[in-house]
């Protein structure tokens, strides 16, 4: 048995301009926020993102590191579209590549299969082939002989997912009411990251059901204690709603030059006093 521990740091070490990096968590739900702040601070840049988007989008597409994205939506959920993706994807600032969310998942499912791509009906008959040039279909090999999208693998060289609980060999538990597909994030990517808001020392008394992420997928675990804000992570926590909106509503300078500037404890001290100003 291995301990898998690691900072943010340690983490981002790890990782390289122009590799492709799958973010885990959905829209703004519990997203590993705390990495990705971890990466701001690094010169990482040139990457393919692969998303259920949500302010992990914001973020990297605001100050610029992101080449191509891939992304069924980028939303902040009680914010509908995410304001940031919105302004860099205006500019031109990256590729995009938008899919359906079923193509998206069975996407994950033939990367983390080993599959070149797998078969769907999911966009058929909408403008995700046209606006996706790249997109082929294939017709059954069977009497049916319907015609089929041929979803290509989300691959990934990294994968970075937060969740409630995990242990230092890099099993994950999650404690919310969905797991939002971060098993197939890690099992999709050559190396997957677990940031968790604590860590425990086992899991005799979790229910199995509970238990998300297996360690042989994992490479490294962080302990990032309200990590995934300013997203939820239910039952930790709940969306930080008002922080939310001073994101969504401040210019990307200020926001950076107060929000992002330091390490996570700093991030964690300024949005701690932001609220106190407020009351």
């Amino acid at each position: 048995m291995t301990d898998k521990t690691m900072t943010p740091e340690d983490v981002v070490a790890r990782l390289h301009s122009g590799m492709t990096l799958g973010i885990g968590g959905w829209g703004s739900r519990r997203k590993p926020m705390a990495l990705v702040r971890a990466l701001l601070r690094s010169d990482i840049t040139d990457l393919t993102v692969i998303s259920y988007g949500g302010p992990d989008v914001g973020l990297l597409a605001a100050a610029g590191r992101i080449r191509k994205l891939v992304a069924a939506f980028a939303t902040l959920d009680s914010i509908p579209l995410e304001p940031h993706f919105r302004a860099a994807r205006q500019r031109g600032a990256f590729e995009l590549m938008e899919i359906d969310e079923a193509m998206f998942m069975w996407g994950l499912h033939a990367a983390a299969n080993r599959l070149p791509f797998l078969p769907v009906r999911a966009g058929l008959g909408s403008d995700v082939m046209r606006v996706n040039p790249g997109l082929r279909t294939i017709t059954s090999p069977y009497e049916d002989g319907e015609t089929l999208v041929a979803v290509p693998a989300l691959r990934m060289d990294a994968a970075l997912v937060h969740l409630n609980r995990a242990d230092r060999l890099g099993n994950g538990q999650y404690l919310g009411p969905d797991p939002y597909f971060d098993d197939l994030f890690c099992e999709a990517a050559d190396r997957a990251y677990l940031s968790c808001e604590r860590l425990v020392d086992d899991f005799a008394a979790a229910a199995p059901q509970t238990l998300l992420v297996n360690r042989h997928t994992v490479t490294g675990v962080v302990e990032a204690p309200y990590g995934a804000h300013f997203t939820s992570c239910v039952p930790d926590y709940g969306r930080d709603e008002a922080f939310q909106k001073l994101y969504a509503t401040t210019p990307w300078p200020e926001f950076a030059e107060r929000f992002l500037r330091g390490d996570e404890k700093s991030y964690q001290s300024a949005v701690e006093t932001w609220h106190e100003e407020q009351t």
